[in-house]
């Protein structure tokens, strides 16, 4: 079995996951165009610095899924000034007891928690950062270094799966696995 099968036949195996593909240059070049593009509500600058790294890697798979697929290990989406501070955070089931209680925190959905109190610098503004986040399945182990996976903006996800041929699905989404076959 050639390698690139067998990393395809691992993503399609995990649960929840509806398909399975690589993106082409072409593909990719159109959604990094689509993200430079996008603003959150209010015009607040959005950065994808996932799909920013993924494209330094040799290898970029689009994993669909469907509401079975096991959470992020860690944050999709934060927020942050223009100084670095965090403003806000993505917030799972599993780690909402964390700021259920707070005081210093706004709850803005069942997913998503700001820090009202942290200070802004005077002409300072903020930006949503869709960060890198590790992707466990693919490791060393199956030939796999510098692995990291990112959510597209959902514009870009819809853009994908329409490339590949698939139904505009609200119940699926699409993350992005890009990964080097060389150690670096």
């Amino acid at each position: 079995m050639c390698e690139d099968d067998q990393h395809i036949k691992l993503l399609k195996g995990l649960r929840g996951v509806i398909d399975a593909f690589y993106l082409d240059d072409k593909i990719k070049a159109e959604v990094q165009a689509e993200e430079n593009t996008v603003k959150a509500c209010g015009g607040i600058t959005v950065c994808n610095l996932g799909y920013m790294e993924a494209l330094k890697r040799e290898k970029v798979i689009c994993i669909v899924k469907n509401p079975r697929f096991r959470p992020p290990p860690k944050p999709t989406v934060i927020l942050l000034s223009s100084d670095g501070k965090l403003l806000g955070t993505e917030v799972f089931p599993e780690t909402s007891a964390e700021y259920r209680n707070r005081d210093d925190v706004l709850w803005l959905s069942d997913g998503f928690v700001i820090f009202p109190y942290v200070e802004i610098p005077p002409g300072g503004s903020e930006s949503f950062i869709m960060p890198p986040v590790p992707f466990p399945e693919l490791n060393e182990s199956n030939g796999c270094f510098d692995v990291i996976s990112c959510s597209p903006a959902p514009t870009c996800d819809k853009m994908i799966r329409k490339w590949h041929g698939m139904e505009d699905n609200g119940k699926y989404a699409s993350i992005l696995v890009a990964f080097n076959t060389v150690k670096g």
